[in-house]
């Protein structure tokens, strides 16, 4: 089972994160997880934090001669912007006087974090509820897609829409395909749509000038998952259940479905449900894929197919009217720095969360904690729902 922590705040000295249960023997280069955490970065819309950090993980333990032990893998990436804040960051007391952040942003966890810990400043909270984070979450799942090639299953994120400016083009795409299509997109924004590009930068353009943001709609797939992986006897352990939570523990997620997810209240069984069929070539398979891959939380082998809402970031230039908490008067929300659009980067980071889960789903049904006894047992298994 993969197990992961991370550790650090947004303008703190650093990101840590552990990852226990990577089997042995698997190659891991640094350079392919700074390659995932510079995607990351990138993106029309992104705000000036990304021009001054240009991150890079530094592997601390459990690789050696570039490959994993199969102890805990420990990376640490540096926060380039800590210099700047070295004072109002610190982590032993100072003699001096630090400005409060004192007014809260609608939509972020300022409030109701400073109230859960009693923070009077609520600086403790934002530091944390960063989704700065997720550059130590996503070296996670880099390293589990690094896993999941070994046995060819493929993971792709990518937008379908951003301020309402919608896609269907890669409905009957594969990942080969897709990943062509987002390659032609100069301006990062890994919008499979060339024609409607321009929509979205005017859109993007406009929204910064106002001082606002805007939100969108990742999509995430997966090819080459076999059928059988996730339970359907408890319900913490469905794979549907677990990867919806890993992709609504992201800052800026508020809502997840699968396939056809909520246009299924639109139609009758009969018409949504994916008829099954059998051939002595293909085995079992079906027409359609409205359950996006999984039923009753385990996968069925067709394409995983998620989408996941990104609500605009909460810290805007013109503000938002608040209340400051220690006089209770009615206030605008301080703006320091941030993006004006983060989808393209959530869509980085919601592919690898997913990388985590199905790793998890296919280790448990596998086992093994070393790379080619892992690969023996997976040809077996593959055999075994060949003769179902």
């Amino acid at each position: 089972m993969i197990r992961y922590l991370t550790a650090g705040e947004s303008h703190g000295k650093g990101l840590t994160v552990i990852i226990d249960g990577i089997p042995s023997n698997l190659k891991i280069d640094e350079r392919e997880l700074n390659l995932i955490l510079a995607e990351r970065q990138k993106g029309y819309g992104r705000g000036g934090r990304q021009k001054i950090e240009s991150d890079r993980a530094e592997i601390l333990s459990g690789v050696r001669f570039g490959k994993t032990i199969g102890s805990p893998i420990s990376v640490f990436i540096r926060n380039n912007d800590y210099e700047n804040w070295k004072s109002r960051m610190s982590i032993t007391p100072i003699n001096q006087s630090v400005d409060e952040f004192l007014i809260p942003r609608p939509g972020h966890a300022d409030l109701s974090g400073g109230i859960r810990f009693n923070h009077r400043d609520l600086r403790n909270v934002l530091e944390r509820a960063s989704a700065r984070e997720t550059a130590a979450r996503i070296i996670a799942g880099a390293i589990c897609k690094i896993l999941l090639k070994e046995f060819n299953i493929e993971i792709l994120g990518y937008v379908v829409n951003i301020a309402g400016i919608s896609t269907n083009i890669d409905k009957k795409l594969d990942i080969k395909d897709i990943i062509k299509k987002i390659k032609n997109d100069k301006v990062d924004l890994r919008y499979p749509d060339s024609k409607k590009i321009p929509l979205i930068i005017k859109k993007i353009d406009s929204a910064m000038k106002k001082g606002d943001t805007l939100g969108g709609i990742i999509k995430v797939i997966a090819e080459g998952v076999p059928p059988g992986l996730g339970d359907y006897t408890q319900w913490d352990r469905k794979l549907d259940g677990k990867i919806a939570m890993a992709l609504m523990s992201l800052q800026s997620i508020k809502g997840v479905e699968f396939g056809a997810g909520f246009s299924y209240a639109n139609y009758s069984g009969s018409f949504v449900h994916d008829a099954i069929y059998y051939s002595k070539n293909k085995g079992y398979y079906r027409k359609t894929n409205n359950a996006g891959g999984l039923e009753g939380g385990v996968t069925n082998g067709n394409k995983i197919i998620i989408r996941a809402v990104v609500k605009p970031i909460s810290t805007l230039r013109k503000g938002i009217d608040s209340v400051n908490i220690k006089t209770k008067l009615k206030s605008k929300t301080v703006y320091e720095r941030s993006d004006v659009c983060v989808v393209p980067a959530v869509s980085i980071i919601a592919e690898n969360l997913v990388a985590i889960e199905i790793t998890n789903a296919l280790m448990e049904q596998i086992g093994c904690v070393e790379l080619n006894l892992m690969k023996e047992n997976y040809k077996n298994y593959l055999r075994h729902i060949r003769k179902y």
